[in-house]
């Protein structure tokens, strides 16, 4: 990550410093290093403590250690055959073990007898033998200076093919000597006090080479805190903008939302009164809402943004409801048709799939305002698409969608409404970072009468007991979905998979039954038809690819079963279980896998077996993907973090937001000298973003 402006030693090139040269440069530029500054934030991966380096004798299975050793022995897999490991015998003055890489053969050419090695890496035992596999290695040459390769906390960077630790090492040990102490600080001294940081230089420093773990870890916290409070002083910009912006009031009688609240078959719960009286309050006030609704799988959050549709309607403005994928979009389209189009709202889908045909006469009706309300995915923030009067923009699982996304939607109308929806349950430092321009409510009550979903975790040896119990379901009158993984990377072979399956059941294990089956290649009123059907009974077995995780609502289907569900994301599994439990009848959702899972898969099956809570479920997913899988934040267009991880720094997070607020409230747009490195630093972080360019 590029450092900002600053003194100009940061600046220097890095091929101009002794013994870096043009090769090398090339190499670290590959790591995104080009100056003295970029090397200087460039923080090592972890530091291995070789003050405590142990004895191969004292190695015990399942702790990670690291070690040292002379190799006595090597042994390359034989001719063709990968599986096999490439293995190094060790020694010590304690003792022997072995060293094993898979699928590594450059190291026939890197590992010779009577090279000295450093190891970090997992303990296991391998066929009666202590081994460490798949170690981090380093070779100890003779003469080299050891101080900085031994006897302390010793930095590991990345590295990549032609650049090794040792060099990189004592390249970034004379950087840091040299030009640390020249890294400006950023925060006013107010700040640094009020979270006791330690000064930026000595962090930078630190953070490299600390001769304590104390140290260490202020200089991580300092480093953590920085991230946190550039990520917080970006979005409460954007959030003070938007509060001291005009926004539209619409205060409409409520006769639609009226009608809508009296043909609906059920009550709303208390969490969904409460979440819609917020909802309320914010399109009457004449700011623009900035509102984020959380709620878990069916608690019922469409039911609200079809309220504040109508709301948005009733006061003269269009509505535009935009989804990540086009099977969302047309699950909305169908679920908003049947609430709204009966009261007289004219309701329409755009999606890149229609012909250009529709696809310009819906545009022509939103542009007149003919069209009410429009359900679509990203084709609605397209230029060519223009609205006559949005009030309302709903944009739902926002995260799967950019920051630019979402701006360029709210951006098709003068400062509207803007509601955000997300059946992902976010946990609370998360929904902070991602959502922290947003006001949040949560829909954290389930309608009366949801009963939690029986879940099992079954291998494919007791298939043939599912099948009877299939049947006795359906013998007491229920439906069964039968749901088949779909990677798109081989989208084929999974839709002639589930298109088998469907075959299979229809005409081997329940030929007196009606099997259907839906996928995301059928047109819109194919699946439309078959989703109808289904409702209506008619069909007892529907197959489908995972085009049902979302929206759909059967309340007579209480079994799902989830073939390979360890192919599937934690979320994903959780959306697919909500599909049923929507009845008064117990409900069960039979997770059929593999019977050689990784490490992860069993966690995500365990984690499905143990807890109905979306809260606890995104946790485990959080831990097990790391927050930039868990939201695609790579794409959300929010700064990257330098040290800062939102799952271990948490409480820093919060410490972080509550120091932007108190500087934004003072200095809202950070015009004041003091906060002038500040401001540069937020400029570079959130580039072409934040627009304080045009600030003092």
């Amino acid at each position: 990550m590029k450092q900002s402006t600053g003194p100009t030693g940061l600046q220097t090139p890095l091929q101009y410093l002794k013994g870096v040269g043009p090769r090398r440069a090339a190499l670290l530029e590959r790591k995104g290093l080009s100056t003295v500054g970029d090397a200087l934030f460039f923080v090592p991966l972890r530091h291995e403590d070789r003050t405590r380096l142990t004895p191969l004798r004292a190695l015990q299975p399942g702790q990670t250690l690291t070690c040292s050793g002379v190799i006595v022995g090597v042994s390359p897999p034989p001719r063709g055959r990968p599986q096999v490991p490439f293995t190094v015998m060790l020694r010590d003055e304690s003792g022997h073990a072995t060293a094993t890489w898979f699928r590594s053969p450059y190291l026939e050419r890197v590992l010779k007898r009577g090279q000295r090695l450093v190891l970090h890496g997992r303990i296991d035992r391998y066929r009666g033998t202590i081994t460490i596999t798949q170690p981090d290695f380093e070779i100890v040459e003779s003469g080299e200076d050891e101080r900085l390769h031994t006897g302390r906390l010793v930095p590991v960077y990345s590295v990549t093919e032609g650049l090794t630790q040792r060099p990189v090492r004592a390249l970034m040990w004379r950087i840091v000597e040299a030009f640390a102490k020249e890294v400006p600080e950023i925060l006013p001294p107010a700040a640094r006090a009020g979270a006791r940081l330690v000064d930026l230089s000595l962090a930078v420093h630190d953070a490299h080479f600390p001769q304590t773990e104390a140290a260490l870890a202020a200089a991580r916290r300092r480093l953590a805190f920085d991230d946190f409070l550039l990520l917080q002083l970006g979005l409460a910009i954007l959030r003070s903008r938007t509060t001291r912006a005009r926004g539209i009031a619409m205060n409409p009688p409520g006769a639609l939302v009226a009608r809508l609240r009296a043909a609906l078959p059920f009550a709303l719960t208390p969490a969904q009164e409460r979440v819609w009286q917020e909802i309320r309050r914010d399109m009457a006030a004449p700011f623009p809402m900035h509102r984020l609704l959380q709620g878990d799988v069916g608690s019922g959050k469409t039911v609200v943004a079809a309220l504040a549709v109508l709301a948005a309607v009733e006061a003269g403005y269009q509505a535009a409801v935009m989804a990540p994928t086009e099977i969302l979009a047309e699950q909305h389209f169908m679920t908003f048709r049947q609430l709204i189009e009966p009261l007289g709202v004219s309701v329409s889908l755009l999606t890149a799939a229609l012909r250009a045909r529709e696809r310009a006469a819906r545009r022509a009706a939103l542009a007149t305002g003919e069209l009410q309300c429009v359900v679509g995915t990203h084709a609605l923030v397209q230029e060519g698409v223009e609205f006559r009067r949005l009030g309302l923009a709903v944009v739902d699982e926002q995260h799967r969608f950019g920051v630019e996304q979402r701006a360029r939607l709210r951006a098709k109308g003068e400062h509207p409404d803007l509601l955000v929806m997300t059946a992902t349950p976010i946990p609370r430092t998360l929904a902070l970072t991602l959502y922290g321009d947003l006001d949040v409510s949560v829909v954290d009550q389930l309608p009366p009468g949801r009963k939690p979903v029986v879940t099992v975790a079954r291998t494919e040896g007791r298939r043939a007991q599912i099948y009877a119990f299939l049947r006795e379901q359906i013998a007491s009158g229920r439906q069964v979905y039968v749901v088949y993984p779909l990677v798109e990377e081989s989208e084929a072979i999974d839709l002639k998979a589930a298109t088998d399956m469907a075959r299979h059941l229809r005409e081997d294990v329940f030929p007196d039954l009606t099997v259907g089956l839906l996928h995301g290649r059928l047109g819109f009123d194919d699946k439309e038809a078959i989703m109808r059907r289904f409702k209506a009974g008619e069909i007892h077995i529907l197959v489908s690819t995972t085009v049902i995780e979302v929206g759909i609502d059967v309340p007579n289907a209480a079994v799902m079963l989830i073939e390979h569900a360890e192919r599937f994301g934690l979320s994903q599994l959780h959306q697919l279980r909500g599909r049923v439990g929507r009845g008064p009848w117990k409900s069960y959702c039979i997770l059929l896998t593999g019977s050689h899972l990784t490490e992860d898969g069993e966690r995500r099956v365990a984690a499905m077996v143990e807890t109905h809570d979306g809260f606890r479920i995104a946790e485990v997913d959080l831990e097990l993907r790391g927050p930039g899988e868990f939201f695609g934040t790579r794409q959300s267009g929010l700064p990257e973090f330098r040290v800062a991880d939102l799952l271990r720094d948490a409480p820093l997070l919060e410490e972080a937001r509550r120091a932007a607020a108190v500087i934004v409230a003072a200095d809202p747009e950070l015009r004041d000298p003091a906060h002038r490195a500040l401001r540069r630093e937020l400029l570079h972080r959130w580039p072409g973003k934040l627009d304080l360019a045009s600030v003092g």
